[in-house]
């Protein structure tokens, strides 16, 4: 086994040597662009305004949209990001089993569907026989499933992304432009209206 003289580094543009790429099995590579470190980011942006809650936000962009402002230049960032998961009950297994059914018996009117396009005969048999086994099944391994956990989640949520507060962001060269545009607005506590 040999082992090179020198020791190698990752590669870095701006080093020495950083242009003495080897060629692999297809070819020649050639450097990234850039500086190494990350897609290029996109065109410069200016806030216009930050909004306690998403309405607010909405209402300034639409406000926009119907002054004839392109708004394909613009976004709506919702910063200081949390994850809320909002309990909705106990699970037990009788219940873990219903809700199991009820994915099942969709599951299984789907293959039901596909399946009774091509029967010659009874059609909504072929359905109804798809779904109620669906159902069966789904109950089943629903009910497997969360025996199976031993307690650890004995109940269901659902789980949201929240932010705190919502910046209008605009391209850099058009921000006067948006200004202008939201200077015949104003913000009230309930939103932004025009005057």
């Amino acid at each position: 086994m040999t082992r090179p003289s020198t020791p190698t580094a990752a590669w870095r543009p701006g080093m020495p040597g950083g242009d003495n790429l080897p060629s692999g099995p297809g070819g020649r590579p050639t450097p990234p662009s850039g500086d190494g470190y990350g897609p290029q980011a996109g065109r410069p942006t200016v806030t216009l305004g930050s909004y306690p809650d998403y309405p607010s936000a909405q209402r300034v962009v639409d406000y926009l949209a119907d002054n004839r402002f392109p708004v394909e230049r613009t976004a709506i960032v919702g910063t200081d990001l949390t994850l809320v998961e909002t309990v909705m009950g106990r699970l037990t297994t009788g219940r873990a089993a219903l809700l199991g059914a009820g994915t099942g018996a969709w599951f299984g009117l789907f293959i039901g569907l596909l399946f009774g396009i091509f029967t010659a005969g009874n059609w909504l048999a072929v359905i109804l026989v798809g779904l109620v086994i669906g159902a069966i099944w789904g109950a089943v391994f629903g009910a497997v499933a969360h025996a199976m956990s031993g307690g650890q989640r004995d109940f269901t949520s659902a789980s949201s992304l929240r932010a705190g507060q919502y910046a209008v962001t605009v391209d850099a060269e058009l921000a006067e432009q948006a200004r202008q545009a939201l200077g015949r607005m104003h913000l009230t506590p309930t939103g932004v209206t025009a005057r």
